[in-house]
């Protein structure tokens, strides 16, 4: 089988998903879909986001671009999206966006897609649907009470008790339309599908808790951690194993989500000529570097995310060369014959698929921006806000600079996976070689970033407003 012999693309991206959460990057982890699927696919051990969260990461996955290079803000509406791109190849394109408000038409993410639902203004008008959207811990704590009496229902009617009470993550809306999308679809398609469950607060299906964890109470147990955190409480050692469960119950919930849509590439026929992408768009900390969630940092906790290709007819490859996700349009236009724009910063990785090379040897940049507190909020969005911070990653080294303070760390990951051995306080000279060369690369990156014309910030209406309070951005 050759590249001409695929038709269609389903990209899935996971909001939040580090890449040892899920078991292709972990053997302690058991995510069944997606090791199943990396046991055919070729893997990329050295992924990475170009930014700690979604708007700054996402520029990168659709568009191939670094955010704010274009306009001061975190957009894309000028950029050639993928979707964009590929419609004009006369590709049918569908995206399904479990509300995220960040990847919205007010940011220009509905740019190419004949089919385009983010799932924001469909949360509900009446006071109590806002009060949940504002507030999904609550939900979890419904979830909790009515569990027992769904359990029985569902065992009555011989059917699972893995639908939430209340589908707060979109991910039976999100799950329902692709579905939808691939049973109507003509070829060539793609698809994009992207879950918020692994994001906070972690509100699985009461079972998936149940699947990894051991303790006949940990349901209770999970969710009291949720509120104490929520609530602000001390998070000791027992709270962050807590919540470290109920992400990766989280995680699970996501991995049967997947299985359901690859099941339904299955029994329409077309698994054999449809290539699936699986990636998540930062990662998540667990105060690896003395926080929770996703604020302002570059370490590995929040960059290194899992990067899965699986095309039929491919061998299963491991690759650990560096790769960034602007690498993502580039090689969904080459599956697919199409022609790349030529200001699309990634290279394709379809020969590292298809041959097994390396990819090129590009060192991997990422940014934040930094106010003057790490959990001030609202989280900065724009380079006015904040400090600019900007890594750099090869395949063993990282470097992260304070572009505006002159503050810089070097770690050597083979040996300090978590980075808490900083190099540059007293770097030997092969070490200070590689400060002044990845330094120069942050010096044209942020200069590029610098020289672009800043736009104003714009106003954001009301339902996304309250999707991104929910999320915990103010």
């Amino acid at each position: 089988m050759s590249v001409t012999d695929i038709s269609n693309v389903v990209l899935i991206t996971v909001d939040s998903l580090r890449a040892d959460a899920i078991g292709p990057y972990d053997e302690n982890r058991h995510t069944p879909v997606m090791d199943a699927l990396a046991e055919r696919a070729t893997v990329f051990d050295n992924a990475f986001a170009t930014g700690n969260w979604t708007p700054f990461s996402f520029p990168s996955i659709l568009g191939s671009r670094p955010v704010f290079a274009d306009t001061g803000h975190i957009g894309v509406d000028r950029s050639s999206t993928l979707s964009a791109v590929l419609s004009e190849a006369n590709v049918l394109t569908g995206g399904f966006n479990a509300a995220n408000g960040f990847l919205t038409s007010h940011w220009d993410y509905d740019a190419g897609f004949d089919e385009f639902e983010p799932f924001v203004a469909s949360m509900g008008s009446s006071i109590y649907s806002r009060y949940l959207a504002r507030h999904p811990t609550v939900e979890a704590w419904l979830q909790l009470v009515t569990s027992p009496v769904r359990r029985i229902s569902s065992w009555l009617r011989g059917e699972t008790d893995d639908r939430p009470f209340l589908d707060t993550s979109r991910m039976f809306d999100v799950e329902h339309a692709a579905t939808s999308f691939i049973e109507e679809a003509e070829t060539p398609f793609f698809l994009w599908v992207h879950y918020m469950d692994t994001h906070t607060p972690y509100v699985p299906a009461p079972r998936y808790i149940r699947d990894v964890s051991s303790d006949l109470l940990g349901t209770h147990r999970m969710l009291h951690a949720h509120t104490r955190t929520g609530l602000g409480r001390n998070v000791g050692k027992r709270t962050l194993r807590d919540l470290r469960t109920l992400y990766q119950a989280a995680v699970r919930q996501v991995d049967a989500s997947i299985g359901r849509l690859l099941g339904t590439l299955s029994s329409n026929g077309i698994d054999e000529e449809t290539a699936v992408i699986v990636a998540g768009d930062h990662g998540e900390e667990f105060q690896e570097h003395g926080h929770l969630a996703h604020y302002p940092k570059l370490y590995d906790e929040l960059i290194r995310i899992p990067l899965i290709i699986d095309v039929p007819g491919t061998n299963a490859r491991w690759i650990d060369r560096q790769v960034g996700l602007d690498a993502i349009p580039p090689t969904v236009a080459d599956i697919l014959n199409v022609e790349p724009p030529t200001e699309w910063q990634g290279d394709t990785l379809t020969p590292s698929i298809f041959e097994g090379d390396d990819p090129v040897d590009t060192p991997v940049v990422s940014v934040t921006v930094r106010g003057e507190e790490v959990t001030a909020q609202p989280i900065p969005r724009s380079l006015a806000e904040g400090d600019l911070l900007v890594s750099v990653r090869n395949q063993d080294w990282t470097y992260i600079e304070n572009v505006d303070e002159g503050r810089n760390e070097l770690y050597y990951r083979p040996s300090d996976p978590t980075q808490q051995e900083d190099l540059s306080i007293d770097p030997t000279t092969e070490e200070q070689r590689l400060i002044e060369q990845f330094g120069s690369i942050v010096e044209s990156h942020a200069s590029t970033l610098r020289n672009r014309e800043r736009d104003t910030a714009d106003d954001i209406n009301d339902e996304i407003e309250t999707r991104l309070e929910a999320l915990g951005y103010r």
